[in-house]
C-alpha cells in the first residue's frame, strides 16, 4: 500500500504541543491560471494529517498550496492571532515522491520547511 503523497504536521510552538483540529485546504494551480481544490482536512490529536489525499492519488508536476486556517484554531484556544491563515505554496517536481510540509506556528509567527 502506498502512503498519502502530501502530508503535514502542525506544531504550536507557543504551547509546545501539536495544533489539534486545525483545518487545512490543499489546492493545485491549473493551466487555466486558477486554484482548484483537491482536498480538505483537519489535524488529528498529534497535529498531523496523513490522509489528506487517497494513497493512490496521482499528482502531476506543478504548483500546489496548503492553506492552514489559523484564525479558527487560535480562536478555539482563546488566543488572539495575527495571521488569520497561513498559505504555503510549493512546487512538485517529482510527483511520485512523498512530500511532507510541516508548519511551526505561534500567534505572531510561523515557519515551514520540506520535511521527510
Amino acid at each position: 500500500m502506498m502512503n498519502c503523497p502530501i502530508t503535514t504536521h502542525v506544531l504550536d510552538t507557543t504551547r509546545g504541543k501539536p495544533a489539534v483540529a486545525l483545518k487545512v485546504l490543499l489546492e493545485v494551480y491549473t493551466e487555466l491560471k486558477e486554484w482548484k481544490e483537491l482536498a480538505r482536512g483537519e489535524t488529528d490529536a498529534d497535529g498531523r494529517i496523513s490522509d489528506l489525499l487517497h494513497p493512490n492519488t496521482k499528482l502531476t508536476t506543478g504548483t500546489y498550496r496548503l492553506t492552514f486556517l489559523t484564525a479558527s484554531y487560535f480562536h478555539s484556544a482563546g488566543v488572539e492571532g495575527f495571521y488569520p491563515y497561513v498559505t504555503v505554496v510549493f512546487e512538485l517536481s517529482e510527483p511520485i515522491t512523498h512530500y511532507h510540509i510541516p508548519l511551526l506556528l505561534s500567534p505572531y509567527g510561523y515557519s515551514t520547511y520540506r520535511g521527510s
